[in-house]
Protein backbone atom coordinates (compact mmCIF):
# COMPACT_ATOMS: atom_id res chain seq x y z
CA UNK A 1 0.00 0.00 0.00
CA UNK A 2 1.52 3.49 -0.67
CA UNK A 3 1.02 6.55 0.88
CA UNK A 4 -2.34 6.75 3.22
CA UNK A 5 -5.00 9.40 2.22
CA UNK A 6 -7.31 10.27 4.74
CA UNK A 7 -9.66 13.31 5.30
CA UNK A 8 -10.24 15.55 8.02
CA UNK A 9 -12.79 14.03 9.36
CA UNK A 10 -11.92 10.48 8.30
CA UNK A 11 -8.53 11.33 10.44
CA UNK A 12 -10.70 12.65 13.79
CA UNK A 13 -12.85 9.07 13.26
CA UNK A 14 -9.68 7.38 13.39
CA UNK A 15 -8.08 9.81 16.41
CA UNK A 16 -11.49 8.95 18.28
CA UNK A 17 -11.30 5.00 17.36
CA UNK A 18 -8.17 5.02 19.09
CA UNK A 19 -9.03 7.04 21.82
CA UNK A 20 -12.49 4.74 23.09
CA UNK A 21 -10.45 2.07 22.19
CA UNK A 22 -12.32 -1.21 23.01
CA UNK A 23 -15.46 0.73 22.90
CA UNK A 24 -15.48 1.93 19.66
CA UNK A 25 -18.63 1.75 17.92
CA UNK A 26 -20.77 4.29 16.07
CA UNK A 27 -22.75 6.13 18.66
CA UNK A 28 -19.68 5.93 20.89
CA UNK A 29 -17.81 7.58 18.70
CA UNK A 30 -19.61 10.32 17.42
CA UNK A 31 -20.48 11.27 20.79
CA UNK A 32 -17.15 11.37 21.72
CA UNK A 33 -16.14 13.54 19.09
CA UNK A 34 -19.20 15.87 19.49
CA UNK A 35 -17.59 16.04 23.50
CA UNK A 36 -14.30 16.41 22.49
CA UNK A 37 -14.68 19.01 19.24
CA UNK A 38 -17.33 21.05 21.07
CA UNK A 39 -18.80 20.26 17.42
CA UNK A 40 -22.38 17.74 15.83
CA UNK A 41 -21.42 15.13 14.58
CA UNK A 42 -24.09 12.82 12.67
CA UNK A 43 -23.68 9.44 13.31
CA UNK A 44 -24.28 8.66 9.94
CA UNK A 45 -21.60 10.43 8.75
CA UNK A 46 -19.63 8.59 11.28
CA UNK A 47 -21.41 5.40 9.98
CA UNK A 48 -19.91 6.26 6.37
CA UNK A 49 -16.52 7.18 7.21
CA UNK A 50 -16.11 4.24 9.39
CA UNK A 51 -17.02 1.48 6.47
CA UNK A 52 -15.01 3.69 3.85
CA UNK A 53 -12.02 3.60 6.24
CA UNK A 54 -12.56 -0.17 6.92
CA UNK A 55 -13.01 -0.51 2.63
CA UNK A 56 -9.23 1.05 2.96
CA UNK A 57 -7.91 -0.92 5.47
CA UNK A 58 -7.37 1.28 8.16
CA UNK A 59 -10.01 -0.44 10.53
CA UNK A 60 -10.97 -3.54 11.53
CA UNK A 61 -14.66 -4.62 12.89
CA UNK A 62 -15.91 -7.48 14.93
CA UNK A 63 -19.44 -7.85 16.22
CA UNK A 64 -19.69 -7.33 20.09
CA UNK A 65 -21.79 -9.81 22.91
CA UNK A 66 -25.41 -9.68 22.33
CA UNK A 67 -26.49 -6.84 25.12
CA UNK A 68 -29.90 -7.11 26.60
CA UNK A 69 -30.67 -3.57 27.09
CA UNK A 70 -30.16 -3.10 23.48
CA UNK A 71 -32.66 -6.36 22.10
CA UNK A 72 -30.16 -8.53 21.97
CA UNK A 73 -28.60 -6.41 19.15
CA UNK A 74 -25.09 -6.60 18.74
CA UNK A 75 -22.32 -3.37 18.53
CA UNK A 76 -20.16 -3.61 15.60
CA UNK A 77 -16.73 -2.72 17.32
CA UNK A 78 -13.72 -1.02 15.42
CA UNK A 79 -10.39 -0.77 16.05
CA UNK A 80 -7.02 0.63 14.33
CA UNK A 81 -5.07 -1.29 11.65
CA UNK A 82 -1.28 -1.06 11.23
CA UNK A 83 -2.04 1.00 7.98
CA UNK A 84 -4.51 3.21 9.87
CA UNK A 85 -1.95 3.83 12.48
CA UNK A 86 -0.08 4.86 9.39
CA UNK A 87 -2.11 6.78 8.06
CA UNK A 88 -2.51 8.61 10.79
CA UNK A 89 1.36 9.23 11.51
CA UNK A 90 1.63 10.30 8.37
CA UNK A 91 -0.92 13.09 8.06
CA UNK A 92 0.02 13.92 11.97
CA UNK A 93 3.71 14.32 9.97
CA UNK A 94 2.76 16.19 7.06
CA UNK A 95 0.51 19.20 9.61
CA UNK A 96 3.45 19.78 11.82
CA UNK A 97 6.14 19.54 8.86
CA UNK A 98 3.50 22.54 7.42
CA UNK A 99 3.42 24.16 10.45
CA UNK A 100 6.72 24.55 11.43
CA UNK A 101 7.56 26.15 8.05
CA UNK A 102 5.16 28.92 8.80
CA UNK A 103 7.50 31.82 9.00
CA UNK A 104 7.05 34.04 12.91
CA UNK A 105 6.42 37.00 10.34
CA UNK A 106 3.24 35.52 9.94
CA UNK A 107 1.72 34.88 12.54
CA UNK A 108 2.17 39.35 13.71
CA UNK A 109 -0.74 40.61 13.42
CA UNK A 110 -1.89 44.30 13.43
CA UNK A 111 -4.76 45.34 15.85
Amino acid sequence: MGRAQIGEFEELVLLTVGVLYDDAYAVSIAAELEKQSGRSVAVSAVHKSLYRLEEKGMLNSRLGDPESKRGGKRKRLFNITPYGKKALDESIDLRAKLRGQIPDLAFRFNS
